[in-house]
């Protein structure tokens, strides 16, 4: 790892004292070489915090590449001074950017009155934990005002039962009390119509979501799996008792 390291820095000084522009068709054509069967097509690259190496980004990916495509770093670009990860930083960026341009005729959005924060989640109908995040959290979270809003993400896939129910819930005239009938394992009426789950399993696999609920805050953090309501409300800087902003 530190040789590689070393290489790309050492390439990366002499590139920029040649003063040589990235070229974009290189590196994708590195990148494709070196990754086979991967689309990098919508590649955008842009100056590091290391001079002479480049921030690259697919997606809500990011990794390092030199001018000239002949190196590539994958990891974590960490700043010694403020400790901070400047690439988790970027990622964060990149995927508020995506939630936050994500329509809401493709989500479930549960009611909620003078809503202060926004969470996006990933949830599957037949999930222990997403049964229980909205059979004891979600009424809490809207009373803090904090709009929950679902994408349907049947985590077996395609043809599997999850994934008929799931449509189900998207076909049923209400679907706020068909998710949550759903979620309590009441019946549905099981039918069929016009749906975002493919759309949905699709974007998950963009963000990279193998397991629900996952839970997406709108500045683009995730927390790790299922977190009660008092520990999510923290996260996002509320006060579950006198319902306002933390002062921090």
């Amino acid at each position: 790892m530190f040789r590689i390291i070393i290489s790309v820095l050492c390439a990366s000084f002499f590139l920029t004292a040649a003063g040589a522009e990235p070229d974009n068709k290189a590196i994708q054509a590195a990148l494709a070489r070196m990754f086979p069967g991967n689309d990098f097509g919508s590649l955008k690259v842009r100056p590091s915090a290391i001079p002479g190496l480049l921030e690259a980004e697919i997606d809500t990916s990011v990794f390092y590449v030199t001018p000239d495509g002949k190196h590539v770093v994958l990891g974590d670009l960490i700043d010694t001074q403020s400790r901070s990860n400047l690439s988790d930083q970027r990622r964060q960026t990149l995927i508020a950017k995506v939630i936050q341009e994500l329509p809401e005729k493709n989500m479930i959005v549960l009611p909620v009155q003078n809503a202060r924060r926004t969470i996006t989640v990933f949830t599957d109908v037949d999930c222990v934990y997403c049964r229980r995040m909205h059979l004891q959290d979600a009424a809490e979270l809207g009373r803090q005002g904090v709009k929950v809003r679902y994408l349907l993400f049947p985590r077996q896939g395609p043809g599997s039962e999850t994934y008929k129910r799931a449509v189900a819930v998207w076909c049923a005239a209400d679907r706020v009390k068909a998710v949550g009938d759903a979620k309590a394992g009441k019946q549905i009426e099981m039918k069929t119509c016009p749906n975002p789950v493919d759309e949905n399993l699709a974007l998950a696999e963009k963000l990279g979501v193998n397991g629900t609920p996952a839970i997406f805050l709108d500045d683009g953090r995730r927390t790790p799996g299922y977190v009660p309501a008092q520990r999510l409300l923290a996260l996002l800087g509320l006060d579950a008792k006198t319902s306002s902003p933390l002062v921090k």
